[in-house]
């Protein structure tokens, strides 16, 4: 949603803070906010002034016309502020058909004036600019102020005067009061626009000797603009409607809206509801919603709310399991049902979403039932099937009722079978699998014949007239701006422009075109700033192919005149710029922007300029376009299987505009299986200000010589539909408009619903869906009854054409072929390959990073710590907390020894040569063997060997000084039995006091008595210990069987705790050597012997 109501307390903060104007502006920030938890006599001392004047209090809680309900109480002291106070803080009020609960009030001085000192004011946006109505009574009584009031209307891009201000609006303000009310109005215009409002009223507006005054106050801001606009709003907190509480779960979810690039909307109606959705796609939620009051369920639907775009399992299982604690609190009488359902989701993983759903249930198996919870579920998209699957198996295994239904089911179906209005279908149908559309038969590698080139019920002429309307524009450059908007957007031409690296989505757009048989890829480049330029692979049926991907938009312009489409999927905060730079190069004559959010004043400017170049805008917030056998935009239409399922691959008689991309999806689904299919159809996205509307298509299908009938999937809010209904009466519109708007459960509503899309929420009653649906039908318009009627009526629209002669039905051929990706094969089970590596350690693939089968969450939670997440890593394992502590001193004990030993030596050497902190530490690690560092291994398999063997101490040294060997971790250059190693003492008490055996340690201190009673530096060195010491904790801890212990001691895993530790040493020295800025090492020659060879020293 973009146009969120604020607080009259925020609307005021934000005015008193940014105004700019000559007007004396008074009582700046001078109001309190009272709730039940209010102390007054803290609220006087932090506001003085409360004790000092008359004052006034008033709920602030978005409630109109406040002082003709009785709910002003004017010219108090504070004392009588509390008495007003009483019966009303925290008791139940009704304000229209809303009943809420007052909890918030504010309390401001009280201004005395005359009626005549009273104006209204009032700013709000529209298509073509924001409007300033002027009234100079204001107040109470000031009536139907769009009837009565003066208006300016400020063009977008152009900017307000003083001038224009007193010559327009304030003809009947005294002369003495025009000058501070012109300033104060240029000053709350600027501020309206600086701060992305997009209403702002103020009544009464008071302008006395000493300056203005603003009394009440009412305002809307765009939320979208939060991302330009945080400086200075700040942490904005948007009430909900009055008679509609916040509720703490929808907070949560708007959380997960705001850090998601998909969307998640939920809004709470009636928590003892018996009815419950869980709904993709914001068209489709609204579909949902008004089907379920149409069956007369409007008193138990209990939310409204949908995701989309994509989200994450994560998401999903979030969204579904706050939806799932609501609905089993309270218990109903007849059990709940839940809706689960969905259009055909254009590029969603249905499979994948439906994943966190199902684990979701699993989690809440045993309130589900102990409520009597019944699903029902209906989706399409890609992958669908596995996710109906999937979803049928959970009902099973946990013994939820779940019916779950496909595309071969219309899509609100399941709301009459779950409110017990329809039969449930003991064996549903199943539609075909994805592969069975896909997998080529034919074995040949070249784009096969086109099965057709036009409609079924176009004749050789108007065939022949659409080809050369529409083969031109694509192959010619446009040398200056069109004078008019191109009738035709499309044609098997079109060349077009990608903006953003969304490779997923072109090779979809190439799929499309390779199986309309189109003679070259629709995309000629794509522009990616963040990257050179380079080309990026595709598939072009069987063959690779390349396309070139450019850093910046005039070099793909200069280098691909052929370019007349501009498909752009850069985010909210890009889209604007790359919009209107796109718009300088007159060969583009169609733009669709994908992206959802963009703040609406941008987009009023990027339709302006459109306008002014004769560019038609499809967006922003669609999924974008199809026609048929021609091209697609994105990831219109889904993926392949719904392709050719839908018949897009070639045109039929009729053509579609909808709002919602996902219900575009759908109408391509109920037309191919009611008619002879689509000849084109756009969705114009769901924000308020579309670039295009549905008009400027409805007026391309008349002019369309292929198009028999038209389709209009209109919706609350605005007054577009009423242009057609025009458009019908006035003759300009001749061919059969099937339209039904959706968003009528609206009117059944006690409180204000704001639906998923932006554009969605009626500000008039005009602007309902019912009274649309009414003066379209009064204008004739085939209306139906509800959207379950919608594929009826469409049909026998077409019967009717088809029995006239109007639209003759060919014979259907069978659709080219396309292989399918390795990818999406193996995502559908189709095929299985040999891994190429293996790991059981590591899992990064889901919402949260895996260690050895542990979240990365609970490892922080339990504390492993380094030692614990070694364990994980390296032995698989969670091991006891003391060997996690004896790992931890290891690495500590073994972190260095100083400058002077060779692996050190080697870094510092390398550091001062001038080499990067990796190339200097691997110099140091490369030293590390047998000679340096490397015993722990050996030392652990030497006494290994020898302990298990069964042989003495005395007998292993004698056996070793026998075959001419050196035990390994014997033996220390500066350390003896007189002069101890600390680091080896250190781990020898904790050795002893927190393993439970040390039977390997106490064999090699026996081995160390005998050889330091020969030499007293042959001492059990901190290698040596380490690595017996380590065999003992892997064979006694209770985690390894004996075999998985000598394993890992095979295996090196003793040496990487020298490697692992000595590597933090080896970076000291390194950033050591760099921050005393050391120079290039050269060994001094007095250090160096110089010899000749041995046979010439003879």
């Amino acid at each position: 949603m973009s146009a969120k109501a604020i607080s009259e307390q925020t609307g005021k903060d934000f005015l008193y803070k940014y105004i700019c104007t000559a007007a004396a502006v008074q009582n700046r920030f001078r109001y309190a906010n009272v709730t039940a938890e209010t102390d007054f006599e803290r609220l006087a001392k932090e506001h003085p002034w409360l004790l000092t004047e008359r004052l006034v209090v008033k709920p602030d809680q978005l409630i109109k016309r406040r002082g003709k309900l009785g709910l002003v109480g004017v010219n108090l002291d504070l004392n009588g502020v509390q008495q007003w106070l009483k019966p009303r803080l925290m008791r139940e009020t009704t304000v229209g058909k809303a009943k809420g609960i007052l909890k918030n009030f504010l309390i401001e001085p009280f201004v005395a004036h005359k009626q005549e000192e009273e104006f209204y004011v009032c700013v709000y946006a529209t298509r073509e600019g924001d409007y300033v109505l002027f009234h100079h009574e204001g107040g109470v009584d000031v009536g139907d102020v769009d009837a009565k009031a003066s208006k300016l209307l400020v063009a977008v891009d152009q900017k307000i005067t003083e001038d224009a201000v007193q010559k327009q609006l304030l003809a009947h303000v005294p002369n003495d009061k025009k000058s501070v009310l012109a300033s104060f109005i240029v000053g709350l215009f600027n501020l309206y626009e600086d701060l992305f409002f997009t209403y702002l009223e103020i009544n009464p507006l008071v302008v006395t000797a000493d300056g203005v005054y603003v009394l009440d106050m009412a305002a809307k801001i765009d939320a979208t603009a939060d991302y330009l606009c945080k400086a200075k709003w700040g942490d904005v907190e948007f009430p909900p409607p009055f008679g509609r509480e916040a509720y703490p779960e929808e907070a949560y979810i708007a959380d997960l809206d705001a850090k998601s690039g998909a969307s998640l909307k939920l809004t709470l109606l009636n928590p003892r509801g018996r009815i419950w959705t869980m709904v993709a796609g914001g068209g489709a939620s609204v579909v949902y919603s008004d089907t379920i009051c149409d069956l007369g369920g409007v008193d138990e639907l209990a939310n409204y709310g949908e995701y989309s775009g994509a989200p994450s399992e994560q998401q999903t299982y979030d969204y579904a399991k706050t939806i799932l604690s609501l609905m089993t609190r309270e218990k109903h009488k007849e059990g709940k049902v839940l809706i689960i359902g969905g259009s055909i989701a254009n590029f969603t993983n249905v499979a994948a979403t439906f994943k966190g759903i199902v684990r979701a249930i699993g989690d809440y198996q045993v309130p589900l039932k102990e409520h009597e919870v019944t699903i029902f579920v209906r989706r399409g998209g890609p992958n669908y099937q596995e996710g109906l699957r999937v979803m049928g198996e959970v009902g099973k295994t946990t013994g939820i009722p779940i019916h779950v239904f496909g595309t071969e089911t219309h899509m609100t179906a399941i709301v009459g079978m779950a409110m017990g209005h329809r039969p449930i279908p003991t064996q549903p149908p199943v539609a075909a699998h994805t592969a069975n559309f896909l997998l080529n038969s034919s074995g040949g590698s070249s784009t096969p014949a086109s099965s057709r080139t036009a409609s079924f019920s176009d004749n050789r002429a108007a065939a022949a007239a659409a080809a050369a309307a529409t083969s031109s524009p694509a192959k010619k450059v446009k040398i200056g701006p069109p004078a008019a908007k191109a009738t035709n957007l499309f044609a098997k031409q079109t060349k077009s422009l990608v903006w953003g690296m969304q490779t997923r989505a072109v090779q979809g757009m190439l799929d499309f075109d390779y199986v309309c048989s189109r003679d070259e890829p629709s995309v000629a480049a794509m522009v990616y700033p963040f990257t050179g330029d380079h080309k990026q692979k595709f598939y072009w049926g069987h063959k690779e192919i390349l396309v070139p991907v450019y850093k910046n938009m005039a070099d793909a312009m200069k280098k691909h005149p052929e370019v007349d489409v501009l498909i752009s999927f850069a985010s909210l905060r890009s889209a604007f710029e790359s919009t209107m730079e796109t718009m300088q190069y007159p060969q583009i004559h169609t733009i669709a922007i994908i992206a959802e959010g963009i703040p609406e004043a941008h987009t009023r400017k990027i339709i302006k300029k459109a306008d002014e170049k004769g560019i038609n805008i499809i967006g922003p917030a669609t999924v974008g376009g199809i026609k048929p056998g021609c091209f697609k935009i994105g990831n219109t239409g889904g993926m392949l299987d719904n392709i050719l399922a839908s018949k897009l691959y070639r045109p039929g008689s009729v053509a579609y505009v909808s709002r919602s991309g996902g219900m575009s999806n759908e109408l391509n689904n109920i037309i191919s299986r009611t008619t002879d299919g689509v000849f084109e159809g756009v969705a114009i996205g769901g924000d308020r200000y579309p670039g295009s509307v549905f008009t400027d298509h409805v007026l391309r299908y008349q002019d369309s010589p292929g198009v028999k009938m038209i389709v209009v999937l209109g919706e609350i809010g605005g007054a577009e539909e009423y242009k057609i209904c025009q458009a019908i009466k006035e003759g300009r519109v001749t061919k059969p408009v099937v339209c039904w708007c959706i968003g009528t459960c609206a009117t059944m509503f006690s409180s204000e619903v704001q639906f998923g899309h932006a554009g969605a929420c009626a500000n008039q009653a005009s602007e309902t869906a019912v009274a649309k649906n009414e003066a379209l039908k009064a204008a004739g318009a085939f209306v139906p009854k509800s959207f379950d009627e919608l594929g009826d009526i469409i049909k026998s629209v077409y019967d009717d054409l088809v029995g006239k002669g109007v639209i003759v039905p060919a014979a259907e051929v069978p659709p080219p072929t396309v292989p399918m990706d390795y990818s999406w094969a193996r995502e559908l089970g189709l095929i299985r390959k040999p891994a190429s590596f293996m790991t059981s350690i590591c899992d990064e693939r889901g919402q949260e990073l895996i260690y050895a089968g542990m979240p990365i969450t609970e490892v922080f939670k339990s504390e492993l710590g380094l030692g614990g997440t070694l364990g994980l890593l390296w032995f698989q394992r969670r091991l006891p907390r003391y060997a996690c502590q004896f790992i931890e001193m290891c690495l500590m004990v073994t972190a260095d020894h100083g400058p002077a030993v060779s692996g050190a030596h080697n870094t510092i050497v390398c550091a001062r040569a001038g080499k990067d902190l990796i190339s200097s530490l691997t110099s140091g690690l490369l030293t590390i063997g047998d000679r340096f560092g490397g015993a722990l291994d050996a030392a652990a398999k030497q006494f290994s060997k020898a302990f298990d063997s069964g042989m003495l101490a005395m007998e292993f040294v004698n056996k070793m000084k026998k075959e001419g060997k050196l035990i390994m971790g014997i033996g220390h250059r500066v350390k003896s039995i007189n002069n101890p190693d600390m680091r080896v003492q250190i781990l020898k008490d904790f050795v002893k006091q927190h393993f439970p055996a040390t039977q390997l340690l106490d064999y090699a201190l026996d081995v160390e008595k005998i050889t330091t009673s020969k030499k007293p530096n042959l001492i059990l060195n901190v290698d040596g210990f380490i690595g017996v010491a380590f065999v003992d904790l892997l064979r006694t801890c209770g985690g390894f069987t004996r075999d998985e212990a000598d394993e890992f001691v095979e295996i090196g895993a003793l040496n990487g705790i020298f490697v692992l530790g000595r590597s933090m040493g080896f970076i000291g020295h390194y950033l050591d050597q760099k921050r005393l800025k050391q120079g290039l090492y050269r060994h001094p020659w007095d250090d160096i012997s110089y010899v000749l060879p041995e046979h010439m020293s003879m």
